[in-house]
């Protein structure tokens, strides 16, 4: 029996076959996918359904630390940090009196030596707190952790170097001064200590803890110098000559006039 194909048809080509396919695919996975969303849906709902009990207890717990926090801020930090701040005013003053006397003076007004006014900073003086006192009664407040390093500086000027390094390891600050200070004090008290290796670290510590004219060119100049004595000319070099190139200011001081003397020591050693 013949055949034959309607007026006006026209067979389909194969790139046309083939987005058919291709559409009929894409309708299949989108369903899949969606299916599977729905599936998973589902799941997530009984689980929910499930462990109710247990969510919610899960979030109490959250509020109640959240709430305890706040609590803890308001009702006994706030009010600790102020009283430790006014607890440590007198050893900030004899610790601060301390400092201006000259190291050669033995006498305050007929009253104290330098010596003693750094012992009454640690131990208290006049029915006030002394450092010690406020690092015991106020751990975690601002004003104990300021109590440790100058705890740590004011046994360091009385020569009590292990005192020092213990009570400087507890501060801490991300100050750019008072931070670098922090590190090449205990890098001094380990030098005392004739454990240069450790002195040397706290030096590299303290000079790159922040870049600044104040403190960067002496703990480079202190770094260097204690290269030179472990045997590390060459690094001792790049410290002093990173002074020369960075620093100029700082020759003018009495410790950055003899580092002409220190760069030709390390360049002979080299």
């Amino acid at each position: 029996m013949a055949t034959y194909k309607k007026r006006g048809y026209k067979a389909k080509t194969k790139v046309e076959k083939e987005k058919e396919v291709s559409a009929e695919e894409l309708d299949s996975t989108t369903a899949e996918v969606f299916n599977t969303l729905d599936e998973t849906a589902s799941k997530t709902e009984e689980w929910v359904a499930g462990n109710q009990k247990y969510i919610f207890i899960g979030i109490g717990a959250i509020a109640v630390v959240l709430l305890g926090y706040l609590i803890y801020s308001k009702v006994f930090a706030a009010p600790q940090e102020q009283e430790a701040a006014n607890e440590v005013f007198q050893a900030n003053s004899y610790f601060n009196e301390a400092l201006s006397v000259n190291l050669n003076d033995k006498v305050v007004d007929g009253l104290a030596t330098r010596d003693s006014l750094f012992n009454l900073a640690l131990q208290g003086g006049e029915g006030k707190f002394g450092y010690l006192n406020i690092i015991k009664n106020y751990p975690g407040t601002s004003a104990a952790n300021l109590a440790y390093y100058n705890a740590g500086i004011a046994y360091l000027n009385l020569n009590d170097y292990e005192k020092a390094i213990d009570h400087l390891s507890e501060f801490k600050s991300d100050d750019i001064i008072i931070g670098a200070k922090a590190k090449g004090a205990l890098g001094d008290a380990f030098a005392q200590l004739d454990q240069q290796k450790e002195a040397l670290e706290y030096y590299e510590k303290a000079f790159k803890h922040s870049n600044n004219e104040a403190t960067t060119p002496i703990y480079l100049l202190k770094a260097g110098i204690t290269a030179l004595d472990l045997g590390q000319a060459g690094k001792a070099l790049q410290y002093f000559n990173r002074i020369e190139s960075e620093f100029a200011n700082f020759k003018n001081t009495a410790d950055g006039k003899l580092l002409d003397i220190y760069i030709g020591k390390a360049e002979a050693l080299k």
